[in-house]
């Protein structure tokens, strides 16, 4: 798995991003991080950043983190379903599902999972214990749902 991981926020950068570090740290276990890249809660920054790196041949699964609460600049659903072409729930309501065992908090989170073109995009929140939670729910499938998308259909 070719994975990008695109941090969403306003007040971070990549020196002080605890959500990406741990994010990259696990994604890096389950293959290779092909970019680590910061955009601003801005809906146009965030869905333009999306389209960029779709249109990249190196990478196969774009994972976010942040912008997906009730925030009046928590957007990065809406700029991913503005970029997606048809949308995974079944990945994201997993995700929700298993994480409100934690915490109740996790039935805030608004996170979308998509594909467009042949790449799979994945939303987490935007803290680090969040993105372990959720990253360890969708583990077991990530390899599979990336076979697929690049034709590797074959049981």
């Amino acid at each position: 798995m070719r994975s990008a991981i695109l941090t969403i926020s306003d007040t971070r950068d990549l020196g002080d991003d605890p959500s990406g570090s741990r994010l990259a740290e696990l994604a890096a276990e389950c293959g290779e991080i092909v970019t680590r890249e910061l955009v601003t809660d801005d809906l146009d920054a965030i869905a333009a950043k999306l389209r960029e790196l779709v249109q990249r041949s190196d990478i196969d699964c774009i994972l976010t983190t942040g912008g997906t609460g009730f925030a009046a600049r928590d957007n990065t659903p809406e700029a991913t379903r503005a970029v997606i072409e048809r949308e995974a729930p079944g990945i994201a309501e997993a995700m929700r599902r298993e994480t409100a065992k934690h915490t109740p908090f996790a039935m805030l989170s608004r996170s979308v999972c998509g594909i467009a073109g042949n790449t799979l995009i994945v939303n987490m929140p935007g803290k680090p214990k969040a993105v372990e939670e959720c990253f360890e729910v969708i583990r077991p499938v990530l390899k599979h749902a990336i076979e697929l998308l690049c034709g590797r259909t074959r049981h």
